[in-house]
């Protein structure tokens, strides 16, 4: 049973089990916004200095970060009794890691499977059957190019425009810009 508090009074239009339904969309996104910001980018903070190269930056974070998923994915797929929870973000992240830095590539005699090298690392390493209590202390950034002083902030600021788009049930309904 949920309870949904919301401004939206128009049920027709906005009816309380699909805004439940974006609610638990959002967490997801959430999700992969903390795995970009504290495990892929482990604290540091983007390198670009413009636009396209920040826009370059994320896209090749969110394939990375889309790539892991999928890795988990397969594995959950490949061993059916595997609870999604209990692989590890950070260990398919390593995972990756250390199989692009060793560069070692399998023998091309050696027939394809899902699971592969990465998924291998996460089988060894699953989070408990039970879920754990974590918190996560937040993060400092380490680097940055303006001083935390008051009364010195830069004298020019980016302005940005986001525009957005949702499509529920094949309907395409525009957010009002703004």
């Amino acid at each position: 049973m949920w309870r949904l508090i919301t401004s939206l009074l128009d049920a027709d239009r906005y009816p309380a089990h699909e805004l439940i339904e974006l609610y638990h969309r959002r967490w997801e996104a959430e999700t992969c916004y903390f795995s970009l910001k504290s495990t892929i980018l482990d604290g540091r903070i983007l390198r670009s200095r413009t636009v396209p190269g920040i826009e370059q930056e994320l896209h090749a974070l969110l394939t990375v970060y889309q790539a892991l998923i999928r890795t988990a994915d397969d594995l959950v797929f490949v061993h059916e009794e595997l609870p999604a929870h209990r692989i590890s973000f950070t260990v398919l992240l390593r995972a990756a890691a250390d199989t692009i830095v060793a560069g070692e590539l399998l023998p091309i005699t050696v027939p394809a499977t899902l699971v592969g090298f990465i998924g291998e690392a996460a089988l060894t390493d699953l989070h408990p059957p039970r879920p754990r209590h974590r918190l996560k202390a937040r993060m400092r950034k380490r680097h940055s190019k303006y001083p935390f002083t008051r009364h010195r902030h830069p004298r020019r600021c980016m302005s940005y425009t986001l525009h957005t788009t949702i499509i529920t049930d094949g309907v395409l309904d525009k957010a009002p810009p703004g």
